[in-house]
């Protein structure tokens, strides 16, 4: 098995050193310097994505906070108004008033 390997080795050295003297033969240092440019501008492209994540992964946190912070608030006035209503049916009831919905 390990011979099995060692051949494949051998097999795509060869083919990879053909594919690289081939690529030294064509490649000028014009593609080179295009190639150069190419990944420069690959890499600022890049770099602007990840500010765009960043930005973007603030404006949710930002959202989840304030939608949280409406969860907590509406919570506050569901008690309160099951508090009022409940004062209301109290006085009502001392009133001898009744009172419908």
């Amino acid at each position: 098995m390990n011979q099995d390997f060692s051949e494949l080795i051998e097999y795509l050295d060869g083919k990879f050193e053909k594919v690289n003297e081939k690529l030294e033969k064509t490649a000028t240092k014009e593609d080179v310097f295009e190639l150069r440019i190419q990944i420069q501008n690959l890499a600022e492209r890049v770099e602007k994505l990840e500010e765009s994540v960043h930005h973007l992964t603030t404006a949710i946190d930002s959202l989840a906070k304030a939608i949280d912070d409406l969860r907590i608030e509406y919570s506050a006035i569901a008690m309160q108004t099951t508090r009022h209503e409940k004062w209301i049916q109290q006085l009502a009831g001392k009133l001898g008033m009744k009172l419908e919905y």
